[in-house]
């Protein structure tokens, strides 16, 4: 009696582990697109990836061509950021030093007015907070762009629905006509 109920008991879990294979299989034959499409949570997630690491939502969503954008975005706005702050220090020193009676900086022979290094000063202050703000909108950017692509990758695009610019060479009244054209095929 218990060498029956353990052959059952192993017959029945071949039997669970043969259903869950088969499921594996099915979705491991699905593509990468496909199992994106179906999952709902596909553009939070993309968001949230990206919001972590600049270019991982795009990874995710199998767009790696968008990632050395981001990360050039981000780092010509970092290296702007970095290049007027160390002119802004550069100027304010030369500033300083002129108001303790100094007169030995190395803006003395180009800019030999206070108030020329002032204007150096509030100029690279200015386009410092620019790349700042920069850096800051490619980051956003960038979550949004993979929200967006997530969302996109749902829409149903095919050749039954075209849209096309038009442009058409009016011979008789020597025009050129323009136009769009919406093809709906059923």
């Amino acid at each position: 009696m218990k060498n029956k109920i353990a052959v059952f008991a192993f017959v029945l879990g071949l039997l669970s582990l043969n259903s869950a294979t088969a499921q594996q299989i099915q979705k491991d034959t699905l593509s990468r697109k496909e199992r994106l499409i179906a999952d709902p949570l596909t553009p939070s997630k993309a968001a949230f990836y990206s919001a972590v690491l600049p270019g991982l939502g795009q990874l995710y969503l199998g767009k790696a061509w968008k990632v050395p954008l981001v990360y050039a975005a981000i780092g010509a706005s970092v290296y702007y950021y970095k290049y007027n702050g160390d002119e802004l220090q550069r100027y304010r020193g030369a500033y300083k030093r002129r108001l303790a009676g100094y007169e030995d900086d190395e803006f003395i022979e180009l800019i030999p007015n206070n108030e020329k290094l002032l204007l150096g000063m509030e100029f690279h202050q200015r386009y410092r907070d620019i790349a700042f703000i920069f850096i800051v909108g490619t980051y956003v950017l960038n979550i949004i762009e993979a929200n967006v692509s997530a969302h996109l990758l749902q829409f149903n695009v095919n050749d039954q629905l075209s849209f096309q610019p038009k442009f058409n060479r009016d011979f008789i009244r020597q025009q050129n006509n323009f136009g769009l054209s919406v093809n709906l095929k059923f």
